[in-house]
């Protein structure tokens, strides 16, 4: 079937199998491997882009649902001139990352919650990333770049 999704502002239309996942259109037809593959069950969260603004996970999506709409991806969160978007830079500078594998969902994940609730507590952070898993950080880290994204004094 023919698909056509706007990935990061640029539109991609192809043509893919009718029960393609939109993480593999992403990753293989659309070129945006930042976007992981991780346990193709929704349980991790790796996969996680904006869909028309709003948080998902892209193992869990057909391409063909998209079709039409809007997707962000890791990759399209940088600024123009190839500055971080507010999020990335706080994971970076909070050490919000270990392996890095679960960091694209995590940062994505991150951006819907701000988009929702921009001044989150620590425990609303938590809340809103549960159904993102990371297995290196214990989330204390992760928790703390929300909140620095988020124009937040960070509490050590």
């Amino acid at each position: 079937m023919k698909v056509s999704i706007e990935v990061n502002g640029r539109a991609v239309a192809e043509e893919v199998p009718d029960r393609t996942l939109l993480v593999h259109f992403l990753r293989d037809t659309a070129g945006f491997t930042g976007t992981n593959i991780g346990c193709d069950t929704t349980s991790c969260g790796a996969c996680t882009v904006l869909l028309d603004g709003e948080s998902v996970k892209s193992c869990t999506v057909l391409a063909a649902q998209a079709d039409g709409h809007a997707v962000t991806t890791v990759e399209g969160l940088a600024g123009p001139d190839g500055s971080l978007h507010p999020v990335q830079r706080a994971f970076r500078e909070q050490h919000g990352l270990q392996c890095g594998f679960c960091t694209p969902g995590m940062i994505m994940a991150s951006v819907s919650l701000l988009n929702d609730n921009p001044k989150p507590t620590r425990d609303e952070v938590r809340a809103g990333l549960e159904g993102n898993l990371c297995r290196c950080t214990g989330y204390h880290n992760i928790v703390s770049a929300v909140i620095d994204a988020s124009g937040q004094e960070v509490d050590r």
